[in-house]
């Protein structure tokens, strides 16, 4: 009945006197009674037995849950593995159809057609992809997945984190999910090495931690990739900044200043900076260094590289700042680091200095005077032992721009803030805003009610833009009524 994807019996070329351990399971109830343990659900009779949760919902799906389980081990049992890396997605789900259908009728298991179509899809999920989380990956709503423990699944959608009612077996079946994921990249995770960040086979950023580390169970941060390319024009339309702002944005990036985009953790600082690198001509030869590879740049000529953490014996590790240092001697026109962290920012601040202009890096940071300090820390961080005034110097000469992101309470992101860096006065960088957001009131919902607004003071960088043919008319420096 299902031949294709089976394993091969080789129980029939065995001796006589192995028979007995490779004959097929079913028998072994008719023979002596009593169905063997490996089994798990011999009868119905156990399940109509059990208490009856208050919630029939509940109930049918822990029904559903168990004899998830017992035809997951069945089926790996039944399907030869090797087979189904070229397996068609059709032929693959109508054949666990044909075995589930078999095993069911074995077990004298009868489901309704609802819930025989909910058990073989979550069946081909946990066959084929990552089991209860395929149904949330799949839906283009949901921007993060973050799991604490088997049973408590939470998901971001338009910015507010909601429960899902999704749920794993046990720890073990959420590990085993893990494990799929970490291996078909070539990484481990367990005691000796608790933690792990990989990415998913569509891009999505993934993190885990396992016990002893996580207390209550293994912890997972799934960042969505976003399929979509999200364009400036999108970003304008969704409220993200204005089209006065886009402008200023487009003749910045167009006469290469070097642009740090700066905010918290879901703020939309990658997003940000993918909206500004449609920005840069396609003549120009752009390297990009990244942890985990997110940016989508939409240049022909893009050199993508990613860091590697080390093996199992504790070496091989490519750190950023290795692919930074190594980037330099590859002719870029504009070097872009995903997110900048750690004493990278060394070489990323010399990268801007020495004929790299128009470099790009997002920073995690609660505004533009906080991204400055940040800088500092992280060259300090690093061990290189300098006067702050001479640190100073070299980033006031480095960063043009800061743009900060923002996600606000509502779950709403916004470029709170446009900020030049002009100089130096003494031993203080100086700043001048050019354009902000102001928060006017909220809403009976929840909702924000705001308005961007430029400073009213002209762009320290407008005679810049002239040069490049960017002749900004004064209008856009007007606050608004």
């Amino acid at each position: 009945m299902f031949q294709r994807y089976k394993k091969p019996q080789i129980a029939k070329a065995t001796p006589v006197d192995a028979a007995p351990e490779a004959a097929p399971s079913k028998a072994a109830p008719k023979a002596d009674g009593p169905a063997p343990a490996a089994m798990r659900k011999p009868d119905a009779a156990k399940v109509e037995a059990a208490p009856v949760p208050a919630d029939k919902n509940l109930r049918r799906r822990e029904r559903i849950e168990e004899l998830k389980v017992e035809m997951h081990h069945r089926l790996l049992d039944n399907l030869n593995l090797s087979a189904l890396e070229k397996a068609e997605a059709g032929a693959l789900k109508s054949e666990i159809v044909a075995i589930t259908s078999e095993e069911l009728a074995d077990m004298g298991v009868i489901l309704g057609r609802e819930d025989r179509d909910i058990l073989n899809t979550e069946l081909f999920d946990e066959v084929t992809g990552l089991g209860p989380l395929e149904p949330l990956l799949k839906d283009d709503s949901v921007n993060d997945i973050l799991v604490n423990g088997p049973h408590n699944i939470y998901i971001e959608r338009a910015g507010k984190l909601e429960k899902s009612p999704i749920r794993f077996k046990d720890e073990r079946h959420l590990m085993r999910i893990i494990d799929k994921i970490v291996s078909a990249v070539g990484r481990r995770v367990d005691e000796s090495n608790p933690y792990v960040d990989a990415r998913l086979k569509d891009g999505s950023r993934f993190n885990a931690m396992v016990p002893p580390v996580a207390v209550d169970g293994s912890l997972v941060s799934i960042r969505k990739f976003k399929k979509e390319k999200l364009a400036v024009d999108d970003l304008v339309k969704f409220g993200a900044f204005t089209e006065e702002m886009a402008t200023y944005l487009q003749a910045a990036v167009a006469c290469r200043l070097n642009v740090i985009v700066s905010g918290g953790t879901g703020s939309g600082k990658t997003t940000t900076l993918n909206a500004l690198s449609s920005f840069i001509g396609h003549a120009e030869r752009v390297l990009t260094i990244e942890d985990t590879a997110e940016l989508q740049l939409q240049q022909d000529h893009v050199g993508r590289m990613e860091s590697r953490p080390p093996n199992v014996e504790g070496k091989g590790a490519v750190t950023q700042r290795d692919c930074l240092r190594n980037a330099l001697r590859m002719r870029p026109d504009r070097i872009i680091v995903g997110e900048t962290r750690g004493e990278e920012v060394i070489d990323m601040l010399q990268a801007m200095n020495t004929g790299h202009d128009g470099s790009m890096t997002t920073i995690h940071a609660n505004n533009a005077r906080d991204g400055i300090s940040r800088l500092e820390n992280m060259v300090a961080m690093a061990g290189i032992e300098m006067p702050l005034k001479a640190v100073r110097a070299q980033i006031s000469s480095a960063v043009n721009l800061i743009v900060q992101a923002s996600r606000l309470q509502d779950g709403s992101r916004r470029m709170v803030s446009v900020t030049e860096v002009t100089g130096m006065e003494g031993e203080v960088i100086t700043l001048q805003e050019v354009f902000r957001y102001e928060r006017l009131g909220l809403e009976p919902d929840g909702k924000i009610i705001g308005k961007f607004t430029a400073s009213g003071i002209r762009s320290h960088y407008a005679d810049r833009f002239r040069q490049w043919g960017y002749d900004l008319p004064s209008s856009i420096y007007e606050p608004s009524v």
